[in-house]
């Protein structure tokens, strides 16, 4: 009987020193969570996540994916998003703008480097952004119950000036200190995996509280956490089994010459994503779909009945809690997966690539109809992908429709639908990494003996 190299993955003394290199930087992060932004008054933070109303409806809207850094207002209430939205802005502007599309294409491994030192760049003002909303959205939030969330008076000018850029280079610092982290990760312990484990720390650290949270319900705490048991077990083997769809398209490799004769034309297959654009499109429609309620939320208050009345119609139509919302995130989602598998899947330029090897498709012409060719296989296969994205986003609110109403406001999603698939996605591809670390240090299942 075969046994599995797995065994072998703390002998190893690389593998054993990455792993732990990881695990420690990863603690290193989670500490760094807690440490709160100067200046913030913690307990009317505390009283408008627990308040019930919409406004903490909304706090927890945008806490979802923080690891509860975002309620807790810590210097990495950001995370590594601005990061993340600065890498999406430059995909997107490379298929647009020709001078950065010919350099990606004239000099791939150059390109990179380009792409990489700009992200960090524009993560700069990006973060800059995000701090000023965040703190503009709690400060809006407070007001209304006449509070304030902060121990000065928040401004740009006089005694305020020195304050308030302390706070907005706390959080600054604080999401460069996590991207720095995950570089390290990618450096030094699990390769390439540094800033999806950074994301997954912080989602995974919500299960406990969120856990605590279920079984306070003394009457139904058992019974929503066996539905929880069943809607997770379901979730995840649906998101396994899609994230794994492949369509494998046939092509044909040009034999080679040995000698006088040429080989025959090899035959191999061209493996096609079914869910190609990942987790971005649930980022994108969420973002777009929370700003019309925080834009609503300054205008609340306005002394016009109908600025006041527009701005409560719009804010208690986006603030994550309506039918309407759930129905526009899903056709969001829809839309934004095919964009970016589009916008993706250009980039990759598979026709003039195999044009190159001399490779074919059977029946296709070489370059462009190659790339039209299967620009038009991966648009149909998309299709189910982007049609379960889109589910695994509204599942929440299909769940707390399909529960008696007892119990449809309970948390019964210790992450949300999001932050599962990223976690899903993030251990799967961990694992891969691993046994790929495994096989390059000798220890393949094949070759050892049991």
């Amino acid at each position: 009987m075969k046994r599995s190299a797995w065994r072998y993955l703390w002998k190893s003394e690389d593998i054993r020193r990455k792993l732990v290199m990881t695990l420690l930087l990863l603690i290193l992060y989670r500490l760094a969570a807690n440490v709160p932004v100067p200046g913030i008054n913690r307990e009317v933070i505390a009283g408008l996540v627990n308040s019930g109303s919409a406004a903490g409806n909304l706090i927890g809207l945008l806490d979802l994916l923080s690891g509860g850094t975002i309620s807790n207002f810590s210097i990495l209430a950001m995370g590594v998003y601005p990061y993340i939205t600065a890498q999406i802005i430059l995909q997107l502007l490379v298929p647009i703008i020709p001078a950065l599309e010919a350099k990606m294409k004239e000099n791939p491994r150059e390109g990179q480097k380009w792409m990489e030192r700009w992200t960090v760049i524009l993560t700069v003002p990006m973060g800059l952004l995000s701090a000023v909303g965040q703190i503009n959205i709690f400060n809006s939030f407070a007001g209304q119950m006449g509070q304030s969330v902060l121990t000065f008076e928040y401004g740009f000018t006089g005694a305020s000036l020195i304050p308030t850029l302390t706070i907005l280079i706390s959080m600054m610092a604080g999401t460069m200190f996590g991207i720095w982290l995950g570089q390290l990760i990618s450096e030094y312990g699990i390769p390439n995996q540094g800033l999806s484990l950074i994301i997954f720390a912080g989602i995974v650290a919500q299960i406990p509280q969120n856990l605590l949270r279920l079984f306070s319900d003394q009457q139904n705490g058992w019974w929503l956490f066996l539905v929880m048991v069943v809607i997770f077990v379901l979730t995840i083997f649906a998101i396994v089994f899609v994230q794994q769809g492949r369509r494998n398209v046939p092509v044909l490799f040009p034999g080679r010459r040995v000698g006088n004769r040429m080989s025959m034309p090899v035959r191999s297959n061209l493996p096609l994503m079914v869910n190609m654009a990942g987790m971005i499109p649930l980022i994108f429609a969420q973002s777009i779909l929370t700003f019309p309620a925080i834009v609503a939320s300054y205008f609340i208050n306005s002394e016009s009945k109908f600025i006041s009345g527009f701005a409560n119609g719009t804010y208690n139509l986006f603030n994550g809690q309506s039918g309407w919302y759930a129905l526009f995130f899903f056709v969001m989602v829809v839309l934004f997966t095919f964009f970016y598998t589009d916008v993706l899947f250009a980039q990759q330029n598979y026709g003039d690539n195999l044009k190159r090897q001399g490779a074919q498709i059977p029946g296709v012409l070489r370059g462009a109809p190659t790339q039209k060719y299967l620009t038009k296989v991966q648009r149909r296969i998309t299709f189910p992908g982007a049609f379960f994205l889109g589910l695994v986003a509204v599942a929440p609110y299909l769940v707390s429709y399909l529960l008696p109403q007892s119990i449809s406001g309970a948390n019964l999603f210790l992450i949300n639908s999001a932050g599962l698939l990223i976690v899903v996605g993030v251990v799967r591809d961990t694992f891969n990494i691993i046994e790929t670390e495994l096989k390059l240090h000798g220890y393949e299942e094949s070759l050892i003996k049991g």
